[in-house]
């Protein structure tokens, strides 16, 4: 188990924290959590990614926002996500850095990549035989029924990986016309391979990078 073998008994958590004239987010991320997750957002859709991406990448997480507006609140709870997750990996020091894992959901397949590298990048790619099916439900398609669609989750995550300083290629293979099954997969296997990423690697002394630094 990934919480086993870290080395290190410091358990890494920062507080999330932002409050702007049109959003007040709270709560606390614990890299070494176990999957717990507690997520008030105002959206169920995201809500539900979230408390995915928490439990399968092994992360507790607390969080809860109110703002004026769905794009404000989406894209300030990324921002706010992706700084608690670099303040709580500090200088990343002996972290694995990267990260890969392929996840199948029924007939979805979503591949996700990472690199906390601290160059971050947002990249989607579909190989799907039906990519042109995959691209419609892309651009039309909506979570179950409500108005969270492919966009507003692309918006969360490119503030996310911004912030957080992580470059994520993630790699639609196989998909339904159906966008739940693939924002789900996708989130479950950016979980998934942030986990890897995290870990610490007993090999690893100091940072990740010949440049001694990651920013």
């Amino acid at each position: 188990m990934k919480k086993a073998a870290k080395k290190t008994s410091k358990i890494r958590k920062a507080g999330i924290q932002r409050k702007t004239n049109e959003v007040d987010i709270k709560g606390e991320l614990v890299i070494d959590g176990s999957g717990k997750a507690s997520v008030k957002t105002g959206f169920e859709p995201l809500n539900h990614l979230l408390t995915l991406f928490a439990f399968h990448g092994f992360f507790d997480l607390k969080l809860e926002a109110k703002g004026d507006l769905e794009h404000h609140i989406i894209e300030d709870i990324g921002i706010a996500l992706g700084q608690a997750f670099k303040k709580a990996l500090g200088d990343k020091a002996g972290i694995k850095r990267y990260g890969s894992f392929s996840l199948v959901m029924d007939e979805t397949v979503v591949e996700a990549n990472v690199d906390i590298g601290g160059r971050p990048k947002l990249v989607g790619n579909i190989v799907a035989e039906n990519n042109d099916d995959i691209i419609q439900v892309l651009g039309t398609g909506k979570f179950d029924s409500t108005d969270f669609d492919y966009e507003k989750a692309k918006e969360f995550l490119n503030s996310f990986v911004q912030h957080a300083g992580i470059s994520l290629i993630y790699i639609i293979k196989s998909g339904p016309e159906d966008l739940h099954h693939i924002l789900e997969a996708l989130f479950k296997a950016m979980g998934k391979a942030l986990d890897q990423a995290t870990q610490i690697d007993p090999r690893r002394v100091g940072v990740p990078s010949t440049k001694g630094i990651i920013d």
